[in-house]
């Protein structure tokens, strides 16, 4: 490789200047950035918090929520899933029955918005009812960050994992984490939190956050947070409202047109529905997978990438139109609504086309 086409590098002030950029758009100034996606955050937050005799209220609306119980599990903690069918999201009104039940609760965790479902919960009721309690609230804000309004410090949300990958357009190999003092002094009083690993979190705080800021802890993925810095720059020139307000215009959007072709929502409760993806129940006799298949002949070029297969447990029962990002555009809903009528079509079920596509476009 020529010498003019090696990749820029980024030094340890980039680096801080990329995060000080993450923090100030979020408006949570104790947010730093850690180096792997989003999964390796997620857990090493489970980890450095979670120690026998802690009680969790682990919030289960989708397959993350799940994993997150499980880590917490493995540490020795005492967690009670409050699972609620991913068709839904998790009521205030029910984690303020679980955390009134008598038992000490210290932690809560929850997924704000599951791009897997498309189920949005309440994050500032649930965060209000967990300080109440005294507990930390743990969040997944992964898929919700740049769609759903979300407000870190004015929530006092304590141990907050978000990233670019979704609405923000950006790189999934480097992730956000904002933590409270409450919150890290929780992992420094926990004598399994990991230390000298790469889900260590006290090391990150110890050698990077109360550091002279002039080395990281590790070796940054350059081009990942180059290119964060360049997705943060984008969002800038929209505004993050903007970036909200265009999501919530896609997911209503699309939530019009599938209706008009006579489908059933996975998510029937427009309150509940997230900015980020849209998920569909698939006729009767229908399977997913064929009706995907059908949908993909039916665009040149193959499937538009805005409408797949719903992930993990829904996969055989749902398709997933995704309005995220740079497809949060009410041509890419239109292009993808207009993919899955043409492909319910070739199947021989009956749908209004025409409808949909005026749903679509309708002003709401």
């Amino acid at each position: 490789m020529s010498p003019d086409r090696v990749p820029p590098l980024i030094d340890a002030a980039g680096y801080r200047e990329v995060e000080h950029h993450f923090a100030e758009l979020l408006h949570a100034p104790s947010l730093f950035v850690l180096q792997g996606e989003a999964m390796i955050a997620l857990e090493a937050a489970a980890r450095g918090i979670g120690r026998p005799g802690l009680r969790a209220l682990n919030l289960v609306t989708g397959p993350y929520g799940e994993i997150f119980g499980q880590w917490l599990t493995q540490q020795g903690v005492e967690v009670e899933n409050l699972v609620v069918p991913f068709s839904r999201s998790v009521s205030p009104e029910v984690v303020a029955s679980a955390l009134s039940s008598g038992a000490r609760v210290d932690v809560v965790s929850v997924v704000h918005a599951e791009a897997a479902t498309g189920v949005v919960n309440d994050l500032e009721a649930i965060a209000a009812l967990a300080h109440d309690a005294g507990a930390l609230t743990v969040v997944d804000a992964v898929a919700s960050v740049g769609a759903e309004a979300l407000d870190i410090d004015g929530w006092a949300l304590d141990v907050t994992v978000v990233s670019a990958q979704k609405a923000l357009s950006g790189p999934a190999g480097v992730t956000g984490l904002a933590i409270s003092e409450a919150g890290w002094q929780a992992m420094s009083s926990n004598p399994r939190a990991p230390r000298d690993s790469v889900l260590s979190l006290l090391d990150w705080r110890e050698r990077w956050l109360t550091s002279d800021h002039r080395a990281l802890p590790a070796i940054p993925n350059h081009l990942e947070t180059l290119a964060l810095g360049a997705a943060l720059a984008q969002v800038d020139e929209e505004g993050l409202d903007g970036v909200i307000a265009r999501h919530r215009t896609a997911r209503d959007a699309c939530r019009r047109g599938v209706r008009a072709l006579g489908l059933a929502l996975w998510v029937d409760s427009d309150v509940e529905a997230a900015s980020v993806a849209t998920t569909i129940a698939v006729p009767e006799g229908v399977a997913a997978d064929q009706l995907a298949a059908a949908a993909r002949a039916a665009v040149q070029g193959g499937l538009s990438p805005a409408l797949t297969v719903a992930p993990g447990p829904l996969r055989s029962r749902a398709l997933r139109i995704g309005h995220t990002g740079a497809r949060a555009t009410t041509a890419d809903v239109l292009s993808a609504v207009a993919a899955l009528g043409v492909g319910l079509g070739a199947l021989g079920v009956t749908c209004d086309l025409e409808a949909a596509m005026a749903a679509v476009l309708a002003d709401g």
